[in-house]
């Protein structure tokens, strides 16, 4: 019979309007605040979605590494990763972002 009660009060807390639901925007490693977060859908949700967003920040870094002048070989060695990836990631942001 106590089950019973628990389950209840659980559903009855999801059929609350938005306003009076008990909501707690706790974010994540990404974002503090999942409502001022800059995405559509939630990164947490999508497959591979935080590691695809972190290496598309890397990507973007080595490319304004390399506007400011940077070698391939120094930008290597600040991301210790071969001069190989270096390029393959300048030309995956060039491919995905022409200007």
């Amino acid at each position: 019979m106590e089950t019973s009660k628990i389950d209840m009060a659980e559903r009855l807390l999801w059929d609350l309007l938005p306003e009076e639901f008990p909501y707690e925007d706790k974010g994540c490693e990404l974002f503090p605040s999942c409502l001022n977060c800059p995405f559509p859908d939630c990164v947490k949700e999508e497959p591979w979605g935080k590691e695809r967003f972190l290496k598309s920040r890397r990507a973007e870094r080595m490319m304004e590494l390399r506007r400011e002048g940077k070698s391939i070989k120094e930008i290597a060695r600040i991301f210790e990763v071969s001069p190989r990836t270096v390029q393959r990631w300048l030309k995956a942001v060039e491919v995905a972002s022409p200007n």
